[in-house]
């Protein structure tokens, strides 16, 4: 019996190792599609390398006329989810001179003088066409979520207390009808 399993064993490897090597000979691999670029060293250092060293620098706060950013509120904004497209794609919900609520698409003329600039996550630019920022509008802070525990429903029936419970319930009577004598089989 062992020389049969050590058989097995060592036949199991041989037909493992052929299937093995029969794959990586005989099949090809698929071509590259024809969009691809090698990689070469050359092309890694081509970015800007002194911010890897140097402080980021951040971009001017807007200056706001403050009689110009009280005539417009920021109600809702839809926004891309990648902050590079947001200056060019958007929609923002904004209230002129307490009227209702428009949506403005990002280029579109909000006032004489503003169009709507760029639409960020909760925030919305106003400013001239071709110019720097004038207003920025922000949506106001979430509420933070309300946390505890639920009242108890209203309406549906209690369970009764642990001691009303252990009441005995009568059985129901036994049929009526011959009484059956156990059968002894030995």
């Amino acid at each position: 019996m062992p020389a049969r399993i050590a058989a097995f064993v060592v036949w199991a490897a041989v037909a493992a190792c052929v299937a093995f090597w029969g794959l990586r000979i005989l099949v090809t691999p698929r071509p590259a599609p024809s969009q691809t670029q090698p990689v070469s060293a050359t092309d890694s250092l081509r970015g800007d390398v002194t911010r890897l060293f140097a402080a980021v620098p951040t971009a001017a706060t807007p200056v706001t006329e403050p009689g110009l950013a009280s005539r417009f509120k920021l109600i809702g904004v839809m926004a891309p989810k990648d902050g590079d497209r947001g200056h060019d794609q958007g929609i923002a919900l904004i209230a002129v001179d307490e009227k209702p609520p428009r949506a403005y698409r990002v280029g579109a003329r909000i006032d004489n003088a503003l169009v709507l600039q760029s639409v960020a996550r909760r925030s919305a630019t106003l400013g001239p066409s071709q110019g720097a920022p004038a207003v920025q509008l922000d949506l106001p802070p979430l509420p933070l979520p309300a946390t505890g525990s639920l009242p108890p429903a209203a309406g549906l029936i209690q369970a009764p207390p642990a001691a009303e419970t252990a009441t005995t319930v009568p059985m129901a009577p036994a049929p009526a009808g011959p009484a059956r004598a156990p059968i002894n089989r030995q």
